[in-house]
């Protein structure tokens, strides 16, 4: 690896090509945060395009938050991407967490996620 590459790059190689092993043609739920944001993404590797996307910069939910870098803003963007998924037909993807620890603000928006009817 490249020494000038941080931690959290590294990371995120690693975890990225474990989950293209695994995948087999699978679309990528892919999680970034911020210190004042989360996104999340649906990406079909294979073609290079998003299909799906949430994040708080939306308005119905810059709306209902005044901090939007919090647990439950993550739990409801969960919840809007995977109801967003399942209207465009998409039910299995695998869970990129980039190179952030699955806890917190990734962990709440991936449980929304399972529970609004992704499997992962």
């Amino acid at each position: 690896m490249n020494k000038s590459m941080s931690l959290h790059d590294r990371r995120k190689n690693r975890n990225r090509k474990a989950l293209k092993a695994k995948s087999f043609g699978k679309l990528r739920l892919s999680v970034f945060r911020s210190s004042k944001h989360i996104y999340g993404q649906i990406i079909d590797d294979n073609e290079g395009i998003t299909i799906a996307s949430a994040s708080s910069l939306e308005t119905k939910i810059k709306k209902q938050f005044k901090n939007c870098g919090n647990k439950e803003v993550a739990t409801v963007v969960g919840k809007l991407i995977a109801e967003k998924a399942l209207t465009k037909g998409i039910k299995n993807v695998v869970f990129d967490r980039g190179g952030y620890v699955y806890h917190g603000r990734v962990k709440n928006l991936a449980e929304a996620a399972r529970e609004g009817g992704l499997i992962f």
